[in-house]
């Protein structure tokens, strides 16, 4: 089938209708490929109300072209920042070259979640309709809706990998941050090399560059608390202020990236 018309260049940049927040316009290239692809489905979280609305979490399954082993499940969350689009539209573009290029996922189950904040998302704030910010009430006993069901759904996947995309208007590049100096240095630090041909890697006082070595805030998207063996976690940054094209291709290749290492990473552990 014909890849997505994700446009990624100043020549055609990518357009949203921001002004009227239409979810749908933001997920109709997911949604068409799912119609199309028999390698996309496009299965959607439990519903919940909001200001007399319906809302559910998207959630669309990539099962890539079957390997040797056990496929590795990876959930990639985006948006839940409901003001910060980019990780979806990147979601979108991978996406348009896992079409091309099938093989780049052999191995994988790839759970995408490109909106985790649809009433953020519609109403243009970071925060949800109920004043919440996301990012800081996991595993926190919330009873919000979003957050149950995305608890739920990191519960029953069990995920060797998580990645969790945003974007903010500090920040002069591309970064990181993940569960352990290992991954640091097995996935993130190749993940940053490949998205820094589109964005500078975040200049900061250590080598190397862009990775931050500290552990996720409270509160903010991870696995389950103490699960063993824990799956990797990262936590990937663009600056805001950055063209949104370059965003897109840096988290892209970036994911990309995690995807070959990890697979790699995966096959050095079993031939141990």
């Amino acid at each position: 089938m014909p890849a997505l018309a994700v446009h990624t260049t100043p020549e055609a940049p990518i357009t949203l209708d921001f002004g009227r927040r239409k979810e749908r316009q933001l997920l109709s290239q997911l949604d068409f490929a799912s119609e199309r692809s028999p390698h996309l489905v496009n299965r959607p979280l439990k519903s919940f109300a909001s200001g007399g609305r319906e809302y559910a979490l998207p959630r669309y399954v990539w099962r890539g072209p079957q390997g040797g082993g056990d496929a590795l499940r990876i959930g990639i969350f985006a948006v839940l920042h409901g003001d910060q689009p980019e990780g979806a539209l990147a979601i979108t573009r991978l996406v348009s070259d896992l079409l091309r290029r099938p093989e780049l996922s052999r191995e994988f189950v790839l759970y995408f979640y490109p909106l985790c904040n649809p009433t953020g998302f519609e109403d243009g704030t970071a925060k949800n309709r109920e004043g919440r910010l996301l990012s800081k009430e996991f595993w926190k006993s919330s009873r919000l809706p979003e957050i149950e069901s995305l608890e739920s759904e990191i519960w029953m996947q069990a995920f060797h990998g998580i990645v969790s995309l945003r974007s903010d208007p500090r920040l002069s590049g591309i970064s990181g941050v993940a569960s352990g100096a290992v991954l640091s240095e097995c996935l993130l630090d190749p993940a940053l090399k490949a998205a820094s041909a589109h964005l500078p890697r975040l200049d900061i006082d250590h080598e190397p560059p862009g990775i931050i070595y500290k552990k996720a805030p409270n509160g903010s998207l991870r696995a389950v608390p103490g699960l063993r063996p824990p799956p990797f976690e990262i936590h990937l940054t663009t600056p805001a202020q950055a063209r949104l094209d370059l965003q897109v291709e840096a988290i892209n290749a970036a994911l990309q990236k995690i995807l070959v290492e990890f697979r790699g990473v995966q096959a050095f552990g079993a031939n141990i």
